[in-house]
């Protein structure tokens, strides 16, 4: 993956992000306060019981080191800019939602690296040295995440309406830039495509199920409202796929590392869609 692509990846990311910065006020972060129990519910399954589930599917699954590591990436990962506009066509709580996706967006950028590092650890394959150093990582990630989402709300706190404004077009190009790199990670993969999709297609599924499923329960077991119950199913399932194929190619220089993100984005776009139809209903 030469230095002009990375780049390129990088900077689609960093406008996602920067998409969904124009959305977020410092109220979102509030939010916490006024809601506790609704947010630190999504935050745990988000955070801790995702990564748990795909380290459960890796090591139960017969998986290639690739896939193994790619799903760990991607359990790492927070929320996105498409669960809050899942969210919002499925009738949920976006208020929730968006706060949901600025927290653990920000918290992830210290918890990432190390679940990173343990699956690297963990999975990587004999002879196989994948280098990983944490610090330079929370550092792109800073970068990246950090910058363009906080850039974004400043924006917002200046101009409102000029940020509300831009905001409809960065969300249609972040849409367009996730597809992008999605299809260009598996034109880059394309010779190893068939066994990879084989391999990842089934626990990008049942992570994307499962977690759907857990936060949709969870959320029902402490009774919350069904918008809320929605939005935690949603923000636990559909995650920053576009993040974690950043990861694998510009952090750790490894294209094969996304494909199981790759994978997992059109199995969320389908699973969003039901979503959004169950919802509607």
């Amino acid at each position: 993956m030469n230095g002009t692509t990375t780049l390129i990846i990088g900077a689609a990311l960093a406008t996602i992000m920067f998409g969904m910065g124009l959305s977020l006020t410092v109220d979102d972060f509030k939010r916490i306060l006024k809601n506790p129990k609704a947010v630190l519910l999504g935050l745990s399954n988000q955070l801790l019981f995702l990564p748990i589930i795909g380290y459960l599917l890796v090591s139960t699954l017969e998986l290639s080191p690739e896939i193994s590591i790619g799903i760990m990436i991607l359990a790492s990962c927070p929320g996105g800019a498409v669960s809050n506009i899942v969210v919002n066509l499925a009738k949920g709580d976006l208020a929730l939602s968006i706060t949901l996706t600025a927290i653990s967006s920000i918290i992830s950028i210290f918890s990432i690296p190390f679940i990173v590092l343990f699956a690297l650890l963990e999975f990587a394959g004999e002879g196989e040295k994948i280098s990983l150093d944490v610090l330079q990582m929370i550092g792109q990630l800073i970068v990246i995440v950090i910058l363009p989402v906080f850039t974004a709300m400043f924006i917002r706190a200046k101009s409102p309406e000029f940020a509300l404004r831009m905001g409809k077009t960065v969300r249609i190009a972040s849409v367009f830039l996730l597809v992008l790199i999605t299809v260009g990670l598996l034109i880059k993969e394309r010779n190893n495509i068939i066994p990879y999709f084989l391999q990842a297609g089934i626990p990008a599924m049942l992570l994307n199920l499962t977690s759907l499923g857990l936060g949709y329960i969870t959320a029902y077991l402490i009774q919350l409202k069904k918008p809320q119950a929605i939005t935690i199913a949603v923000e636990s399932g559909i995650q920053n796929s576009a993040l974690a194929m950043t990861i694998a190619i510009l952090t750790l220089q490894k294209s094969e590392l996304g494909i199981a993100a790759a994978i997992y984005t059109l199995v969320m776009y389908i699973s969003g869609f039901m979503v959004i139809i169950l919802g509607r209903r």
